[in-house]
């Protein structure tokens, strides 16, 4: 058993044992507490006030023997008097307590072995921190999963950070730890002090956190009981369609800090992005908005790829019922949210999941594997049953618990490759002597498949850069599972045949064509991410090559061409404003910028883009599809100019898109069309309205009877420079 000494040394691992109320051996009762900032304790046991003496030393332990028999302050037989406590401070005050250690065992220890088997599907249901009520008594419960502690305690403003006060009950051999602790109240901070094997005290925060502080302050938060009434029934009703294989999906990736800034440069909050942001989102026609990550992180610099925090959404911009209120408001407005998750990788800073519990518990055991060497991070160990479990809760969390649409998972290949960034004997064969993390395959696809099975109407949409097979082939089928995969050879290729000065394109043409060889391989998103414009890449903008009115027209090129090309769209932040400066995560957008035409221009573009992509099925029903797709003509590296068609569903509808990519303009460029008659142009992106020179293109062109390329009619185009022109049938 344990004593106060231990208490006071803070090496009690059974407290339950000692404290709180048990037999005395001679049919009575003892009563023992342990409250060494206290100058006077009383048991108050039927209206009656019994006081407690001090016990030996250490000071701070408190003791009472209560006799067995009838009157006020006894026992009555073999059950244990209902007690409450009077504590006084050494300032006099004086106030009434429920002391912790009366209470049973609350943790369902059903859903912690299928938390350990990998079966409990909302682990932050079963550990945490959340308010809940135990006998008739509100308060707080806390549990916490180290099974290699020798000890842990509970810390914070709950007992004046002593965690000698809130020693925890272990579970027997499950590895957690609980207490419940009737005056610990929402709003309040705190962490776990454990004791590890090695006799060393370290303080973590809470690894399913619903509410952590803000850097650099990293204690976690006892949460509020939300309070948020949800009204979006309509939008999750219509998610199927909206989230389908052949629906217009256009994304605006946004980091939530420095999109826009207030006036003396703070943050906006979830309510001030939900009535600016949102509305902007809205007016230029994206179907979506993907937050960078937002989950609780300790660097503002890691843009929130570093995360600790993987419950708690960030305190940077307000409460859990706030990001609710922004969610639920871009629902009103028809447009869906997306979470940039992680599950790859976590900061090391020390309060966080790093050797948790004196032992390398959520990261690998080698360090050769546990560290990754691009990011100075720890890698999950996906080995492991719990890892894995309480990595899948937390994409349910936000799902279930905050309405995200979907999850874009960061990094996936660095969590496929054992050799990701690693020089030979820096990593770790699997198994079978390779360079695949089977367990991560194995959890990724657990992962997408316990999501699908509860939300199949939620989109997961996979960063990755590699050739690997099957990404978002269902994983029933030896796919890994996803909806979407972003499409990082058509950014790489596309940039960089951009970046090339006009003249020298005809010999980098197979890059402008390349993508369309694979673009049904997978079902791919298009990105134009935050990646591309950070970190001395320099702006969308700045990498056209020529003086500023072609930068201006090589821009609104590979814009249209991105929109016009099969796949589902990405676009971060400022991009849309052809901003000049890289993106900076400790400015905002360059709103200044919307003064200039060639800037609004580009901004207007990207507005009538995704209405075209809403309104012709030609530019979205068929994504997955080759049958929504046809070379017209390929083949002019020397002119460097493309042309191609997009049919809607059952060969109708079809659109002819002409490219441009030289500055050179043409007069009557023959495009092979497959209808005679009229062909309307429904876009030009050099057009005065998008800041162009404005060509004279007729609105109406009508088609030669004169074969070419297998095609039996001949569309005579006049092709402005660095241009786009877009034409539907206009009969």
């Amino acid at each position: 058993m344990s004593s106060f000494a231990e208490l006071a040394r803070g090496e009690c691992r059974d407290p339950f044992s000692f404290l709180g109320i048990h037999p005395d051996g001679e049919g009575g009762w003892v009563i023992r507490v342990f409250l060494p900032w206290a100058s006077k304790v009383e048991a108050l046991i039927d209206g009656t006030r019994i006081p407690m003496k001090r016990s030996g030393r250490p000071r701070g332990g408190w003791k009472v023997r209560v006799p067995a028999g009838g009157g006020k302050g006894a026992g009555h037989g073999s059950v244990p008097p209902r007690y409450r406590l009077v504590v006084r401070d050494g300032s006099g005050n004086e106030w009434f307590r429920e002391d912790p250690y009366r209470f049973g065992p609350i943790v369902d220890e059903e859903r912690v072995h299928r938390f350990l088997s990998g079966d409990e599907r909302r682990l932050h249901d079963v550990l945490g921190c959340r308010r809940t009520e135990a006998e008739g008594v509100k308060g707080t419960h806390f549990s916490v999963w180290a099974p290699h502690a020798r000890a842990v305690h509970v810390t914070g403003d709950l007992n004046g950070w002593d965690p000698r006060c809130s020693p925890m009950r272990p579970r027997g051999a499950t590895g957690v730890w609980e207490l419940f602790v009737p005056d610990a109240p929402s709003g309040g901070r705190y962490k776990y002090e454990v004791w590890t094997s090695n006799g060393e005290r370290i303080e973590k925060a809470d690894p399913l956190a619903r509410a952590a502080e803000v850097r650099p302050r990293t204690a976690s938060i006892i949460p509020h009981p939300s309070a948020f009434r949800w009204t979006d029934e309509e939008w999750m009703a219509s998610r199927s369609g909206r989230h389908a294989p052949g629906a217009p999906i256009s994304i605006y990736e946004v980091h939530p800090g420095s999109w826009r800034r207030n006036g003396d440069g703070s943050w906006l909050g979830w309510y001030d992005l939900s009535e600016q942001l949102l509305p902007y989102v809205k007016e230029m026609g994206f179907t979506h908005v993907e937050l960078l990550p937002i989950t609780e992180h300790p660097l503002d610099q890691s843009w929130g790829y570093q995360p600790l925090g993987f419950f708690a959404p960030t305190s940077r911009f307000g409460g859990p019922d706030d990001l609710r209120g922004f969610i639920n408001r871009a629902h009103e407005l028809g447009i869906g949210v997306i979470l940039d998750w992680v599950p790859g990788h976590f900061a090391q800073d020390p309060h966080g999941l790093g050797r948790f519990d004196g032992t390398p518990l959520y990261e690998h055991w080698d360090d050769r594997q546990a560290w990754h060497p691009d990011w100075g991070t720890l890698t999950f160990d996906y080995g492991k049953t719990p890892v894995r479990n309480f990595l899948t809760s937390s994409a349910l969390h936000w799902i279930e618990d905050f309405h995200f649409d979907g999850l874009r998972v960061d990094a996936v290949a660095s969590m496929l490759y054992l050799d990701y960034s690693r020089e030979e004997g820096e990593w770790l064969p699997n198994r079978e002597g390779g360079n695949v993390s089977l367990e991560a395959v194995d959890f990724l696809r657990h992962m997408n498949h316990v999501v699908h099975e509860r939300h199949p109407d939620v989109l997961t949409i996979a960063e990755e850069s590699t050739a690997w097979d099957g990404v978002t082939r269902p994983t029933f089928d030896g796919g890994l599972g996803f909806d979407l995969k972003w499409n990082m050879g058509w950014m790489n290729d596309t940039l960089s045949f951009m970046e090339e000065d006009p003249v020298h394109r005809k010999y980098h043409f197979g890059k402008a064509t390349f993508s369309i060889v694979y673009a049904w391989s997978e079902r791919y998103l298009l990105p134009l991410s935050h990646d591309e414009v950070v970190h001395g890449k320099g702006s969308l903008l700045r990498k056209m090559p020529g003086h500023d009115p072609e930068k201006f027209a090589q821009l609104r090129t590979l814009l249209t061409w991105q929109w016009m090309h099969p796949g589902k769209k990405l676009l971060f932040m400022g991009c849309e404003l052809a901003q000049w400066g890289e993106w900076d995560v400790d400015g905002s957008v360059d709103w200044a910028l919307e003064g200039f035409d060639a800037h609004a221009g580009v901004r207007r573009l990207v507005t009538d883009l995704n209405r075209l992509q809403r309104e012709h099925p030609a530019l979205h029903a068929l994504d997955g599809s080759d049958e929504g797709f046809e070379w017209l003509d390929m083949d002019r590296p020397e002119d460097t100019t493309l042309s191609f068609l997009r049919w809607g569903p059952g060969w109708t509808d079809p659109l002819v898109v002409v490219v441009n990519l030289t500055p050179v303009h043409r007069d009557a460029y023959p495009v092979p069309v497959p209808f005679g008659g009229g062909w309307r142009v429904i876009l030009n992106s050099g057009a005065p309205v998008y800041g162009g020179p404005g060509h004279f293109v007729p609105e109406v062109l009508h088609a030669e009877d004169t074969p070419m390329n297998g095609r039996d009619f001949t569309l005579k185009v006049p092709l402005p420079g660095l241009s786009v022109l877009v034409f539907e049938r206009a009969e």
